[in-house]
């Protein structure tokens, strides 16, 4: 009998630190040498007990990124690249603060001036968000 880690073993330690998406935990899984069918029964027994679930990844980390004041660009990027299926990106977007919400709480701290417009783009705010949330001010207020 072998005494070296399961799939699933390798598995649940990195589920422990914090929830990743199938794909992500598919490519940990790969990276320590498992084999595709064991990579496979191993992600297909994580999500069968509920331990592996893309729709709470997506939703947790939609939730995380959009109070750090991430735009829904910059979320709809980071969801994309975990490997979140192109179906649940959408529905994700209705478990979190609207965008223009987001960015007019962000402009409401830090004033809403050029420098806070380029802030917003810089974090995914869409280009009509972040112009509204400007352009919503009286041109004294932006300088």
């Amino acid at each position: 009998m072998s005494d070296a880690p399961t799939a699933v073993d390798v598995a649940l330690r990195a589920l422990r630190h914090r929830d990743l998406s199938a794909r992500e935990l598919d490519e940990r899984l790969q990276a320590k040498g498992f084999e595709e069918s064991d990579r496979d029964d191993a992600l297909a027994t994580l999500e069968r007990t509920g331990l592996l679930d893309d729709r709470r990844f997506a939703e947790n980390r939609a939730r995380s990124l959009a109070a750090r004041g991430a735009g829904d660009a910059a979320i709809r990027h980071a969801l994309a690249t975990a490997g979140v299926a192109s179906e649940l990106l959408e529905d994700v977007f209705e478990t979190i603060e609207p965008e223009a919400e987001r960015a007019r709480s962000i402009a409401a701290r830090r004033g809403a001036s050029p420098k806070t417009a380029r802030y917003l783009s810089g974090k995914g705010f869409s280009e009509e968000v972040v112009a509204g949330v400007v352009a919503g001010r009286s041109a004294d207020e932006l300088g």
